[in-house]
């Protein structure tokens, strides 16, 4: 059946339940899926290539989640994972928990064991509903084969209306038989938005803002989903109100904006912090002002504690979950701003531009800009990382994407890296977890080919991503891993240095040469020992059409802060054995 037959007809249609399952696939418009082929699901499989749909094989299932999240995050589109009952699923645990935290739209389908042998801890089996409940906005078990397109048409729903990733979950013998059904249009089953939000609310926020004497702005991810950064410049511009990206979405709005002052959050911009320190007024657009994203940094509790707080989630559960506010309104961030800068044009329709205002945000920003140089030219042995960032930052075209994972070059990285266009910035959030940069970016280059893909990982978090270099050269896409090797799970480390003493245990990593690696997989290696070397590399490297994992060599001594002073104490022994770690006797 044809996408345009699918489309057309309004009568049930015999066919098999893997065929009604790839059929709904291509009603969603879904042009691949991600994962490790699997007998559970051989049946399925067999039909994609005629559905027109690529199957993706990857060297680990945890790296397809982290592709598809990536690939949701650049598109707009929930991404599709498919593994193995039992193992291939549960493999995939940490990425769909951390593109939960991060509420990307994704779809999981599960096979899971066969009815017939359910409960007899069989070969392959796992209760995977039980394992996916906590980590996905919604776990839909397919009762019966006749309820195969339903049960994916409501993943699909949950997925687009909450967020996040939703789990499919069919038993193995349910892809096979007959039934009869309908294959529906995405408009015939889900809406993907929400509206502006409350009438009422918006007059508040409008009314709020136009009496504002110091409002700040702060752009998150719902901007980026909602296409609405447009929407936030308009109320920027009227009054002359900085923004700040929230933390981790850099490209929550244009680094070139005179009014942007840059990210907040653990290893953000001071320009962003001690702007908003100030704020009389706050207004928070599709972020849900999470804890750890606005947490004090570099010794500045920014995060104004007197300000009245407006904030735009399409989610009710983020309004008011970490700051008390003011106005809450439940909308689409694009909506919800164009609603508000509406009302707030009738309020204040003559505003002129604050010049006072913006001096004083362009002389923030060349403060910290001149920091930021001067803490990368510092010497390094052999390489400063913050110098490697700046290079790197300096080489970028303005369409690159870039991935970002977990530790502590990845995280100052949240420093130097400034976006002027959405969909660009591709972080591992609060889930915290390492290994993400490298399969995003390989998701983020299958959704954007045309845009150069870098990804920003230490040499810790590139020995669980390593091995997808393989994928990366069998699928040709030509993205860059620059690995900053300081040999040593470095974020860890720091808190040993500063907490015990430089008593390192489990923090030191030996490894090969990543660049000969690389070429022994079949894509370009590139070792780099000199910071005047930088540029020619990475130059070297945007211009390849092929996979290129760039070793630089980075001093391992000059490290960034602990990412939670506050969840750590210096160590108290009682014991006379351990009576030499304890603090007080250093």
């Amino acid at each position: 059946m044809t996408k345009v037959e699918s489309a057309l007809t309004k009568q049930k249609i015999k066919m098999t339940p893997s065929e009604a399952i790839v059929e709904t696939l291509v009603a969603e418009g879904v042009d691949h899926i991600t994962g490790i082929l699997g007998s559970a699901f051989m049946d399925m499989l067999d039909l994609l290539p005629t559905a027109g749909i690529e199957f993706i094989p990857v060297r680990h299932e945890q790296s397809a989640a982290h592709m598809e999240d990536a690939y949701c995050r650049v598109t707009g589109k929930a991404g599709v994972v498919i593994g193995q009952n039992g193992p291939g699923i549960t493999n995939m645990v940490t990425s769909v928990a951390a593109a939960n935290m991060a509420h990307t739209p994704m779809v999981v389908i599960s096979p899971s064991a066969g009815t017939p042998s359910i409960g007899w801890d069989g070969f392959q089996e796992c209760d995977q509903v039980s394992v996916f409940e906590s980590i996905t906005k919604s776990t839909v078990r397919v009762p019966h084969p006749d309820r195969v397109a339903d049960c994916l048409r409501t993943a699909f729903r949950i997925a687009y209306a909450e967020r996040g990733p939703v789990l499919f979950d069919i038993p193995r013998d349910y892809f096979y038989g007959e039934i009869e059904d309908y294959i529906l249009q995405p408009h015939e089953y889900r809406i993907d938005s929400r509206g502006a939000g409350s009438t009422e609310q918006l007059e508040k926020a409008a009314e709020l803002l136009a009496h504002a004497k110091n409002p700040v702005i702060i752009s998150g991810r719902g901007a980026v989903d909602a296409n609405g950064i447009e929407s936030v410049i308009e109320i920027a511009e009227h009054l002359t109100a900085p923004v700040a990206n929230s933390y981790m979405h850099n490209d929550s709005f244009p680094a070139d904006h005179p009014l942007a002052v840059g990210p907040i959050g653990y290893m953000g911009s001071k320009a962003a912090m001690n702007t908003m320190k100030n704020a009389d007024v706050l207004l928070a657009i599709g972020t849900r002002l999470s804890v750890f994203g606005t947490l004090p940094c570099y010794d500045i509790d920014y995060f104004p504690k007197n300000a009245k707080i407006i904030q735009i989630d399409i989610n009710p559960g983020n309004i008011a979950r970490t700051h008390p506010v003011e106005v809450g309104v439940i909308g689409d961030a694009k909506e919800a701003s164009q609603e508000i800068f509406k009302r707030l044009k009738t309020k204040k329709p003559e505003l002129q531009t604050d010049k006072n205002r913006l001096s004083v945000i362009a002389n923030e920003k060349e403060n910290w800009d001149e920091e930021l140089t001067s803490l990368a030219m510092e010497e390094g042995s052999p390489i400063n990382p913050r110098r490697a960032l700046l290079e790197l930052a300096r080489v970028l075209p303005d369409n690159a994407i870039v991935t970002s994972d977990i530790g502590n070059v990845s995280s100052t990285a949240n420093a130097y890296m400034k976006f002027n266009q959405s969909r660009k910035h591709i972080a591992a959030l609060t889930f915290g977890n390492c290994g993400f940069a490298y399969p995003a970016a390989m998701g983020a280059k299958i959704a954007a080919p045309d845009c150069p893909v870098v990804a920003i990982v230490g040499d810790g978090a590139w020995g669980m991503s390593l091995h997808e270099v393989s994928t990366a050269v069998e699928q040709k896409l030509p993205v860059i891993a620059c690995v900053f090797n300081n040999g040593a799970w470095s974020a860890e480390k720091k808190n040993q240095v500063d907490f015990y003493n430089n008593r390192f245990v489990g923090s030191d990593i030996e490894g090969p040469d990543f660049a000969e690696v690389a070429k022994s997989m079949g894509a370009n290696g590139i070792l780099v020992e000199r910071p005047e070397d930088l540029k020619e590399a990475f130059e070297t490297a945007l211009k390849s059409d092929l996979p290129t994992v760039l070793n630089i060599q980075v001093d391992g001594t000059q490290l960034a802060p602990p990412f939670r002073k506050d969840a750590l104490k210096q160590p108290v022994r009682l014991m006379n054995k351990y009576a030499h770690l304890d603090h007080r006797n250093w």
